[in-house]
């Protein structure tokens, strides 16, 4: 019994011994290099973009800037395609990605999520020719339409789910599902309400923007599974700068204002 006993003691010291050493590895590693390695996909307006002097800005950039001052370490931005964005976090080239990543059951079972920064959906950018002949997802949803999307992201899943019947042809980039609208290849492109806003108001009357979102969507913050320590500051940092007025002044220069636009064009 006594051998049983301090086998199961030595068992526990061991179990307890490793998972210190693996708690709080993300911060820990921000500590050590003094950096805040951030993974995003530049071109999503307004949350990431390349300005005219090749600088990202945005509101997601803003806010990890923010997040590395409060920290004391150095904003270092990873700039990532969509479709390899969450395998660059898993293999250690950055600490969290802050993407304006849609919280989904399919990606939850590959990273954790903190809690969502800010909720959006999807909406619609028609064809002129369908104005008034079109007026939600529901009447798109025909084997006669054609509807862009980009690979890999929420609006792709929800043409699967919502808009089954019609053709879905699918891009890259936001700017080659666009272009096919415009060159009359596809009837419609779904995307984030916030990028279609955007880019409405800067081409007025090239596509017709149906802008009541469809879809619910939470964004948050994605990190490598596990690691509860990272999970537990993110979640803390989100409450401190929407409690202390930082949140809202960075929503309202992004989202309540298109000063910004002239960074980037």
């Amino acid at each position: 019994m006594r051998r049983l006993l301090g086998g199961l003691v030595t068992a526990v010291a061991l179990m307890t011994t490793s998972m210190t050493a693996s708690a709080g590895t993300t911060l820990d590693d921000i500590a050590k290099s003094g950096e805040l390695r951030v993974c995003f996909d530049a071109g999503y307006m307004p949350f990431e973009m390349k300005s005219k002097n090749g600088s990202y800005v945005g509101f997601d950039i803003d806010m990890g800037k923010m997040m590395a001052r409060q920290m004391g370490v150095k904003y270092v931005p990873v700039n990532t395609a969509w479709d390899g964005i969450i395998p660059t976090l898993l293999t250690g080239k950055c600490h969290l990605i802050n993407a304006g990543m849609t919280i989904n059951a399919k990606r939850n079972m590959r990273v954790n999520f903190a809690e969502p920064y800010i909720v959006i959906g999807q909406s619609i950018l028609l064809s002129p020719k369908l104005e008034g002949k079109v007026n939600n997802y529901r009447d798109l949803n025909d084997s006669k339409y054609t509807i862009a999307a980009k690979l890999g992201t929420t609006g792709e899943q929800a043409i699967s789910r919502m808009i089954s019947k019609a053709k879905v042809n699918l891009f890259e980039t936001q700017a080659e599902a666009l272009l096919e609208v415009q060159n009359g290849k596809a009837d419609a492109f779904v995307y984030d309400m916030p990028f279609n806003a955007i880019y409405s108001s800067q081409n007025a009357g090239e596509l017709v923007h149906l802008d009541q979102p469809f879809t619910y969507e939470p964004l948050g913050w994605a990190i490598a599974q596990g690691d509860m320590d990272m999970l537990n500051f993110l979640n803390n940092y989100l409450r401190q700068v929407k409690g202390d007025g930082s949140y809202d002044r960075i929503y309202a220069k992004w989202f309540k204002s298109d000063a910004w636009l002239k960074q980037v064009q």
